[in-house]
């Protein structure tokens, strides 16, 4: 008889496995740049509920790893087994194919608008009631003006806002480089505190009181008001403005191994969909849909955005005339010292 009775456990045993084999559940990793949490942390529930209904109620967990977009594309390459990278520069995703052949060379075409589901541009934060009166780039060259925004070379964040203030200069200079790099050193002279990514430069202005101008991503900025009600934080939008893509890809060899290649590409196409663009727009991230942002207007002021490509020729000879090891940014620098 006891014989019996450890066979008939043992059978269950065997049968509840099988049935919990059969229960099949999925695991994403998104990595994303520094200041992506909140909304990510919005826009992956709807995508995880919406996945089971559609896969006979397969469970989906999405996990987030977050910090500036260029460490987290090293990490991919050191090994990170990420499904998707949803980032803030093309070129912290381009890195993925040209170090790495982890995914194609044309990753780009793969989705709309680039594989940017989403946009922004830069805007200024600053204190209550303006007090130093900054509507625009030329402002932020004042020798009475501080400024906080992460280092260029450690974060996308950091080198949209190099790159805006460069070409909104350039435009209003007429295409004179000496007067341009005039402006740039005492931009750069400006600079209170280089942190490494976004979030440590929010927590330089916002918490420790560094700087009169916070620059950072138009979303970011606006949510950082929100965060912090009391301080009364104002949000400047200047007239000519640099085009933010975020780009996003899934990482071909990572899904393969993983075997979530069917997941990570509806998540990514989840990304267009009218409810994640909606998500979208609640954090202040602009779209390419004309009728939702044509609700909007008081939301995203009007500016006039110009193309990396536009103003430099490409992403890969902006990082290499300015962000490269004794390029402008380190000359530039050098030059304010002295």
């Amino acid at each position: 008889m006891a014989g019996k009775s450890v066979k008939r456990v043992l059978s269950a045993m065997a049968l509840s496995l099988v049935l919990a084999g059969s229960a099949h559940a999925t695991e994403l990793l998104n990595s994303s740049y520094d200041v992506a949490r909140e909304l990510f942390a919005s826009l992956n529930p709807p995508f995880e509920k919406q996945w089971a209904q559609d896969n006979n109620g397969d469970k989906l967990t999405i996990k987030q790893s977050h910090a500036g977009s260029s460490r987290q594309a090293l990490a991919i390459l050191q090994g990170l087994k990420a499904d998707v990278v949803t980032y803030n520069q093309v070129t912290d995703v381009q890195i993925l194919h040209d170090k790495g052949n982890l995914i194609p060379a044309d990753w780009q075409s793969r989705l709309p608008n680039h594989s940017s589901p989403f946009y922004s541009t830069m805007a200024f934060l600053v204190r209550k009631g303006n007090p130093k009166n900054i509507h625009n780039w030329s402002d932020l060259a004042r020798s009475d003006v501080k400024l906080v925004f992460p280092n260029p070379k450690t974060s996308g964040n950091g080198r949209y806002t190099y790159l805006a203030a460069w070409g909104a200069a350039d435009q209003a200079d007429g295409g004179d480089e000496a007067k341009t790099k005039a402006f740039m050193t005492q931009f750069l002279k400006n600079v209170q505190v280089f942190d490494t990514g976004g979030r440590g430069a929010t927590t330089s202005f916002a918490e420790r009181g560094l700087g009169d101008v916070l620059i950072s991503f138009e979303s970011e900025v606006n949510n950082i008001r929100k965060q912090y009600p009391n301080e009364q934080f104002e949000v400047v939008v200047p007239k000519v403005d640099i085009l933010a893509e975020f780009p996003v890809t899934w990482v071909d060899r990572n899904v393969k191994a993983n075997g979530t290649e069917k997941a990570a590409k509806a998540y990514l196409n989840y990304l267009y969909s009218p409810q994640a663009q909606e998500i979208i727009t609640s954090y202040y991230y602009r779209v390419n849909n004309p009728e939702l942002m044509g609700k909007m207007k008081d939301k995203f002021p009007e500016t006039k955005l110009f193309r990396v490509e536009d103003k430099f020729g490409s992403w890969k000879e902006a990082m290499s005339k300015h962000f490269a090891s004794g390029g402008e940014l380190d000359q530039l620098l050098a030059a304010g010292r002295s």
